[in-house]
This record gives C-alpha cells, structure tokens and sequence, in this order.
C-alpha cells in the first residue's frame, strides 16, 4: 500500500485533532513516513485537496451513506481522501481511491468500517450523475460547493453580492502562486530571473509589482536564495511597505515584524539606510527576523521583542502595524482557517485598536501610520480605523496609489484574492498632522 494516502489521513487528523497548520506538517509527515517526492507531493496535494473542499466531500459521502452521523472522525478523513481522489483527480482509477481506502481502514484499526467504506465508494464512483446541491444562488449553497462555513458565505454575499462572492470562494480553493521579492540592493530582477530559467526553474515577472517573480517549486532550493538574493512575500503585504513612501533617512518602526517580510521591504527601499526597529510579542521569532536579515545582507534592521501594546518612548517616521487577525484572506494558503470557530476572532478586535492607539503616540508630527491586516472582516479593518479617527483628528488618511494604478481614495482598501491575485489583505494609510 502507498504511504501517500496513509500520510494525507494523519495530516488531516493532526489538523481536525490538533488544530495544526498544515504548512508546518509537510517535514513531520516526510520524515514519519519515509516519503519520496512522488509519493510528498500525492500526500500533500490529497490532504490540502480535502481541507479546500471537505463540505463538498462530506456532502457527497452523506448523500451514499445510510448512517453519515455514526461514522467515526478517522473513518471520516479516510473517506474524504478517497472522495477527493475520485472527485478531483482524473488520474487516479476510481478502484485504486477505493482499494486503498478500503486498505488503509484495516491497517488502522477500523476493520469494521471497510466494507461501509468500499460500499460509499464505490457508489459514489460510479454514480452517473451527482446528487444537486441544494439552494442554488444561495449563500448555503456556495458554503457547500466551496467548503467554506455559511456565516462566512453569508457574509459576502451580503459584502459583494453574490457573484463577488462565488469568485473569491472559489479564488480561496486555488492553488497561489509563490512570489519573490527581489533583493535589489544586490541583484537586478533580469538578473534573477535569468539565473532561475538557467536552473529550469518556471518563473516570470509579476504582472503588477516592479522587482517582483512568480515562481513555482522548492523555494529554499533555488539560486540565489543562500546568498540573498530574493526573499518570499505576497504582493499585498509588500504594498503594506510601500504606501509609506519611505526615504533613506526614515526611522521606522514595524511593530508586529515576524517574519520580518514587511522590514525587508522597508530596508530595500531605503537602499539599507535609516533604521528599522523591527518588534514582535514573541522572543522566538525575532530570530527569523534577524537570520532573515543576515542573509539579504541587510544591516538597518535592529530586531528586538516587544509587545505592540506596550508604551513607545521613541518618535518615528514611518510606523507599520501589521495587526494579530482572524487570517481569512490567507484561506488560500492556510486552508484549515476557514474552519476556525467564529467565536475565535471576537477577541481581536480590542487588541487591533489597543496596538493603533499605542502606536500613534509615538508617530512624528507629519509622520505615518500604516495600519495593515490579512484578514477580509470589516470588523478587523474599516471599523477599527473610523473608530480611531473619531478618537484622534490629528490624524487623518491619506490616499495612495498602488503599482497597479490603482488608487485607495479614501487612504485604506482591501486587496481581493480574486481580483488583485493577492492575499486578502487590508491597508490604511494614516497621517499625523
């Protein structure tokens, strides 16, 4: 029996039991299971498969099941990866989905679940038609056929309409691409990109960012990435560095750093001069930031731990609050997000404004304020900015223009998987009067 499907099972129970993302199980999972690449890239594929569209799944298995509610959790996940197997990956023969399930059923400990497992399968394999699903043009609707929770379906419908919310949930189960911002105190983007072609790595310049790659592949593997050359960060967050406008003598301050993309991106743009405090609330990670650092070779990143909520004696330039959010405009890449309770970002909220409210008081008259989220909630972004207007009007945002041409009229916009090609991200510039 192949491991791959074996190894898709423990990932997902890892992330329904543990709650662990699954972008940090891709070592643990090849090391417990001795996976080759083939064999990696099928385990990986299946479980990132189900996690972006398991309410399909489930629909699908339920409807072939007698007694869906009496299937335990582990059976659950081994039918998933056959369901998926079937469903979405025309390569695989529907006997081999099964007889490996059917396997992988017995191997584990649930004998008494394979012949209920074979028998789903097999009826779902050689369905001639699919069951419907139900409401369609309805919020519950799209929340089954793609796999997001109906409140968060509901809620953008209600943002977007429901067109605008059909395409970014089905944006959300795509495969993002891996962008590569380009070191250009050490190397020009022709440069790198004839260095990657040369190694057959598939890349090309991004259709919207200046000194900005598309690549595909192991990232850590590719030229260029041990000496600095290039460092991985979305588009949008990188825009988060640039609405600022900086200088070379900027001192900035980006206030919840780690890993340390949006600190790189300052230090590019001021040519390495001026200083950056680089902070974040955990000691651990201020080590990324400085490895990070070391390899691009920047040395105006000064990187310490600090909570973003604790008094700042210093002044500033150029302040980046890259606030703690509920993440739902990383679905893309962090599938399992879209499963988080609800109740989980009610939280949030509070510490967003207490972090803005802190920091502005060490912002330097004429100085700005960017803050910045990954999360699509209007409760995370618009509202937490009025509201910090209203309490301050020595501050005031200010518009910006986006390298795409786009202009943020009122000083904030949210970028839009489906639209930009980003993460869902959310930026606004504020300035002190």
């Amino acid at each position: 029996m192949d491991k791959a499907r074996e190894a898709a099972v423990y990932a997902l129970e890892r992330v329904r039991r543990d709650r662990a993302w699954s972008s940090a199980l891709t070592d643990t999972v090849k090391t417990k299971y001795a996976l080759d690449d083939r064999s990696m890239s099928l385990a990986v594929g299946i479980s990132l498969g189900v996690l972006q569209n398991m309410t399909l799944c489930d629909f699908y298995i339920d409807h072939f099941s007698r007694s869906a509610s009496k299937i335990e959790p582990k059976v659950r996940d081994i039918l998933r990866c056959a369901a998926y197997q079937i469903l979405f990956m025309d390569k695989i023969p529907v006997s081999a989905a099964v007889n490996e399930a059917v396997s992988l059923c017995k191997k584990l400990g649930y004998s008494r679940a394979a012949g209920f497992c074979n028998a789903v399968l097999r009826k779902l394999g050689s369905a001639e038609r699919l069951p419907e699903i139900p409401d369609e043009g309805t919020a519950s609707y799209l929340s089954v056929k793609y796999s997001h929770p109906l409140w968060f379906a509901e809620y953008m419908v209600d943002r977007r309409g429901y067109d605008g919310a059909e395409a970014l949930l089905k944006a959300n189960n795509s495969a993002p691409e891996t962008t590569l911002q380009v070191n250009t105190i050490k190397t020009g983007t022709d440069e790198l990109m004839k260095m990657l072609k040369n190694a057959g790595v598939v890349c090309s310049k991004h259709p919207w960012l200046p000194d900005c790659i598309t690549v595909s592949g192991s990232v850590t593997a590719m030229p260029g990435f041990n000496e600095g050359l290039f460092y991985v960060q979305d588009p949008a967050a990188k825009c988060a560095a640039l609405c600022a406008e900086l200088n070379e003598t900027a001192r900035v301050l980006d206030a919840c750093a780690a890993p340390g993309g949006k600190s790189f991106a300052a230090a590019i743009a001021m040519v390495d001069r001026g200083s950056i405090d680089s902070c974040d609330i955990h000691e651990k990670k201020i080590r990324l930031i400085e490895s990070g650092a070391q390899r691009l070779g920047l040395s105006s990143i000064n990187a310490f731990a600090r909570d973003a909520r604790e008094p700042v004696s210093d002044k500033y330039d150029v302040i980046i609050a890259d606030v703690p959010c509920s993440g739902y405009g990383v679905i893309r890449k962090k599938p399992e997000i879209r499963f988080k309770p609800q109740t989980d970002s009610a939280g949030l909220p509070p510490i967003q404004a207490a972090i803005l409210e802190n920091l502005s008081s060490a912002v330097r008259f004429g100085g700005v304020l960017v803050y910045s989220t990954c999360t699509l909630l209007k409760e995370e972004n618009e509202d937490i900015v009025t509201a910090f207007l209203e309490r301050h009007p020595e501050f005031s945002a200010e518009s910006f223009v986006l390298p795409n041409g786009e202009t943020a009229g009122k000083g904030y916009m949210t970028f839009w998987s489906d639209i930009h090609g980003t993460d869902g991200f959310f930026i606004c510039k504020l300035r002190r009067k």
